[in-house]
Formats: C-alpha cells, structure tokens, sequence
C-alpha cells in the first residue's frame, strides 16, 4: 500500500455562541477551527486527522506535508515518526499526522485502533471538562446542570490574579455536590499566550500555597501549575502535596515525557496525540509512565477527530483513570466541538464514553460539512 495523495481543508465551524477560553485570556473564540487532512492511498482507503487552528496559521502546512507523505507505505509508521520529527526541524508539529496513518491501518485490517494496540477497555469514565473563568454563582449552576447529565467528575479553571477568588468558585462548587463528584482544577500555567489580555503567573509558592488549599477541599488534581519545562519547580511541587498534580498536553515527543517521568514532575501526564506525540510515540509514553507508577490521562481540547484520536489511546493503556470530555455552554458543545462528524461523540447514561469500535479512527467524517465550512488548501 502506498499514500498516493492528500486533501487537506482549512476549517471554520461556526459556535453557537461566543466561547471565552481560559488559556487564551481576552480573546472571544467565535469559530471551531481546525486542519483536516485525508491521505489517500492506492487501495482506495481513505485515513483522516485534524490539526487544531487558530486563524490561518496552519494554511501553508499541507503542502510541506505532502512533500514528505507521498509514495510512502503508510504500515510503516516508525519510519514516520523520524519524518514527523523532522517536521519539527522545519517549524511544523506534525505529530496529528500519525493519527491519519493509525486510521488507515485500522480500516485496512478491519479493526479499531484501540484494538490493534492492546484493546484494554471498550469506555471510560468521562469528566466534564469546562474552559471558561465563571463567577462562582453561575459556574455551580453549570456544574449541577452537568451533573444532571450525567457527569460524575468536572475540572474547573483556576486562573483569577486573586488565589482568594479561585478559591471562591471551588469552595462555592464543592458546597454545592458535596461528595458526589469528584472535582479537578487546571491552571493553564504551562504555555502562557502573551499579547491579549493580563494574566496571572504563578510561582512555586503559589502553586505549593493552591495545591495546599485544595487539600482541604479534596480536589482530585491540579493542572498546569507552572511552566511545561520548570522540571525541578514541578518535582518540588509534587512531592509537596497529596493533591495529584498533571501536565503535559503540550510538551512534544517521547524525550520531553521521560525528563517529567522520570523527574517525577506530575503524577498524572496529558499528552495529546495531535499536539504532543502521535498515537504511536503516545502508546510509549504510556507504558513509561506505567514503569513509573504514572496515570496516563490524555488532553483532549481540540476538535471532534481529535477526540477520537485520544479516546483510540485510552481504550489501549492500562493506566488510564479519567477520559478528558470538553464541554462549556453555550458556546461549545458536543455538536460544535464534532461538527466536522456525521455525529458527535456523547456520553451514556453512567457518564462513561465509548470507545469507537468501527474500523479505524471509528467515527465518520461529514465531507459536506467540512466543505461547507472549509477552505480548501492542498
């Protein structure tokens, strides 16, 4: 089998409301936007991935993609991770690519990928995962909306200049479910994007002084607490607290990974398979962090495929707790964060998500819609 083209669409799905993100303070996110690429090969099976995007950003990347992608046995993914690490070399995260490469081998032998790489469970428990800063009042409404849906878990953002006002929403959530959810926070102190709004930075004090705060109100864990390369603050800071600490979602490779493990920087890593690693390189650091006696809980806040890609992982490790599912209404919502497949990805009625069992990435990729909100740049 050999890849013999590639199509690649510049995506804009419109939100049904404005979506205010936290790691981007000041910016009004009015679009899901997104790269999707479908290689094509000689035996008529098709593989996709997707690329989170910004504006237009990601509009050049195709064509240098398809430079190093045609006429090359796509079964032959190892020989793709050096090509994706030259990627890097040239400006480029290429990691989303594996994904398309996994999902061609899947429909070619008939399987899931989760299957083909150890097929360890067939769902996982989901957690809510909000991304917007809330007033406490309004946030404890979402969370008992959520909790009505069935959501047994909801991570929170914790990014205030005032730790005394963070601390507002999560006593304010914690009084409202008691113990009958379990809840986490994320900072978004990892990779800081300057230049729209002000934002606090924390420091090891800080971030020792929350952890400890948490503590008393049994916070599961505490997300991107300082910068994604501060490996001795981050091994400081895990030793000091009870409280889990996790990161990860955007260090790049299996050598970024084995300096967190093996500093013990967090006791939960997030990689995500299109921005951090691939789902080949992702399997590896799963099993480095299972060496360890590491969780391994994917990021997963990019786009419907995206989702996919990382569930795909989840369902093959061992040492997964916790599947990340991104939601805030009412700007994005399942329907808008998949709305480049015929159907989005939901939970059941235990607050659990599937796994896709189809052949492949095990989801459908809508061509029409993505035409109709898509440019097409390859």
């Amino acid at each position: 089998m050999k890849i013999t083209g590639a199509e690649a669409y510049l995506c804009h799905f419109p939100l049904p409301a404005p979506f205010y993100p936290s790691w981007i303070p000041g910016v009004s996110q009015m679009n899901n936007s997104c790269l999707i690429v479908r290689l094509i090969t000689d035996e008529g099976i098709d593989g996709f991935t997707a690329s989170v995007g910004f504006l237009n950003e990601m509009k050049g990347v195709p064509e240098l993609l398809n430079l190093f992608l045609i006429g090359r046995d796509p079964f032959r993914v190892e020989d793709f991770i050096k090509v994706f690490r030259s990627g890097k070399a040239v400006g480029v995260r290429a990691w989303f690519m594996d994904v398309a490469l996994w999902d061609i081998i899947g429909k070619a032998t008939g399987q899931p990928i989760y299957r083909l790489l150890g097929g360890y469970r067939d769902r996982i428990k989901a957690y809510a995962s909000t991304g917007e800063i809330r007033e406490p009042e309004k946030r404890v409404e979402d969370v008992l909306a959520l909790k009505e849906m069935g959501f047994g878990a909801v991570k929170l953002r914790i990014r205030s200049q005032s730790m005394d006002k963070d601390m507002e929403v999560l006593k304010a959530v914690r009084g409202a479910v008691g113990d009958s959810m379990d809840i986490m926070v994320d900072a978004n102190q990892a990779w800081p994007i300057h230049g729209f709004s002000d934002y606090p930075t924390w420091d090891l004090k800080r971030a020792i002084q929350t952890a400890r705060r948490c503590e008393d109100l049994g916070v599961l864990w505490l997300e991107e607490p300082l910068g994604m390369y501060d490996y001795d603050g981050l091994s400081l800071l895990t030793a000091s607290t009870s409280v889990l600490i996790a990161g990860g979602e955007m260090n790049s490779d299996i050598y970024d990974f084995r300096e967190l493990i093996n500093r013990r920087c967090y006791d939960i890593i997030q990689p995500d398979v299109t921005l951090s690693c691939g789902i080949t390189n992702g399997k590896k650091i799963a099993g480095m962090a299972e060496a360890a006696g590491l969780t391994l809980n994917p990021h997963t806040w990019t786009n419907g495929i995206g989702f996919a890609a990382n569930l795909h992982l989840m369902g093959a490790i061992p040492n997964c707790t916790y599947c990340e599912y991104p939601i805030e209404s009412p700007g994005w919502i399942p329907e808008a964060r998949d709305a480049m497949l015929t159907n989005p990805i939901l939970i059941d009625n235990e607050g659990y998500v599937a796994i896709p069992s189809s052949p492949g990435l095990g989801v459908e990729v809508d061509m029409e819609k993505v035409r109709a909100h898509g440019e097409k740049v390859l």
